[in-house]
């Protein structure tokens, strides 16, 4: 006789494994966020997960859609005035005409942004921004771009503002920003510095290559940019004083984001219509069904044995448990993107109440640095692939993973090293 139970277990995994599929192949160019909402709408469809608890997982998301959308909000306001354009002309002014200087420029820009705004910024603004600069300078924008897309994550765990999956991998159990920077200054300092490293020796050829103009015009900023540069400024602070006091990041960062919004649409009065366009809307249904697809996971009993096994061989092997996990969540990042891995990851932070904080930690930059091998390993970087396809430039999936390994492996390696080596 046929178990129900292993029926019902084998049919979500294998919707599960179609949307992950899906998700990362994109077949016949089907948008990313269509396979996640189908392989959560399927598990509610054949009961394998009750309606009740499909939208319970949904709404256990909030904060991180409140995130999101204050964010992509800034950001796109941001784009709107010309704050990153203006960034742009003046980093490539900065070069005086060498392709060297301007990698840096960009390396660090991209940095900034990334830890102040989260990485999604980096990917939806700063990348057609620094597409503008490279042509503006005569320069060809590819190693300029993949900048932006590696830096994404390689920064992303330098603050809890700095990635929306670190919202998900802790949620109510994020540390606090002292605790925060003690675990992961260090490391994120090693990731910084080697993604920098590698990716600057793997483009040394094209970046011989060719020279840039050092004659760009650099626009003014407006008054209406400088109001938004300073809505920024203050959603920093903001999102910085909420995580120094241990509260949830969402609303604050939603409310500074529409407040910014409001106030300079009122003073210019534009229609907001715009920059409702320009959000990329189709973000927050992806993640919603990711929310659904972890939570028929969880219905199979799969998370809860992978809590037990990292806390039992936690008890025993600390340190070859911290490799283990981390290397297998990035390489998991790769095959499902890093918001399912993540929400699984803190399924199995939460579950066990013995796996220790040095765990933790590499799961987290697991999740976070281990998605760059892949162009949708990331939330960050399928945003980076949107940016690309609006400007007209395709990055083949091919491409992006030769250099994503190239690049990945050692600063993998290294800031694991740096997290399971480091102060606890």
């Amino acid at each position: 006789m046929i178990d129900a139970l292993a029926i019902q277990r084998g049919a979500t995994w294998a919707i599960a494994g179609i949307a992950a599929g899906g998700l990362v192949l994109r077949p016949w160019r089907v948008p990313e966020a269509v396979w996640a909402v189908l392989g959560g709408a399927l598990l509610v469809a054949f009961s394998l997960v009750p309606w009740r608890s499909a939208a319970q997982a949904v709404g256990s998301g909030t904060d991180v859609y409140l995130f999101l959308i204050g964010m992509m909000a800034l950001a796109e306001l941001a784009r709107l005035e010309g704050v990153f354009d203006w960034l742009a002309a003046r980093v490539v002014r900065a070069a005086h005409g060498s392709t060297e200087k301007l990698f840096a420029w960009v390396f660090a820009a991209g940095t900034l942004v990334t830890i102040l705004l989260s990485n999604d910024a980096t990917a939806v603004v700063l990348t057609p921004a620094v597409f503008a600069a490279s042509r503006a300078g005569k320069a060809d924008p590819l190693p300029f771009l993949f900048i932006c897309a590696f830096v994404a994550n390689a920064a992303s765990f330098v603050l809890p503002i700095s990635n929306p999956a670190n919202l998900v991998v802790f949620g109510s159990h994020m540390p606090a920003l002292g605790p925060w920077l003690l675990q992961f200054a260090i490391p994120s300092v090693v990731s910084i510095v080697t993604t920098f490293i590698v990716l600057r020796l793997t483009q040394r050829a094209s970046l011989r290559n060719q020279r840039i103009a050092t004659e760009v015009a650099a626009p003014a900023l407006s008054r209406t940019g400088r109001w938004t540069a300073t809505g920024i400024a203050l959603s920093v602070l903001v999102m910085l004083s909420a995580s120094a006091l241990g509260m949830r990041l969402g609303l604050p960062t939603f409310v500074v984001g529409l407040i910014t919004t409001l106030a300079v649409l009122l003073a210019t009065r534009q229609s907001p219509w715009p920059l409702l366009k320009g959000i990329s809307w189709s973000i927050l249904p992806l993640v919603a069904g990711l929310f659904v697809l972890v939570e028929g996971l969880d219905r199979t009993g799969v998370i809860r044995y992978l809590s037990t096994v990292v806390t039992n061989a936690a008890a025993t092997a600390p340190q070859t448990t911290s490799w283990g996990a981390g290397l297998v969540v990035a390489v998991l990042c790769n095959l499902m993107n890093n918001l399912p891995v993540g929400l699984v990851a803190h399924s199995v932070i939460t579950n066990g109440a013995a796996v220790p904080g040095a765990i933790s930690n590499v799961l987290l930059i697991g999740v976070d640095l281990g998605p760059n091998f892949s162009v949708t390993g990331s939330l960050a970087t399928i945003l980076w692939l949107i940016a690309l396809r609006r400007e007209g430039l395709e990055v083949s999936s091919w491409r992006f993973l030769r250099l994503g390994i190239a690049v990945t492996i050692p600063a993998l390696i290294l800031t694991l090293a740096a997290s399971i080596l480091g102060p606890h």
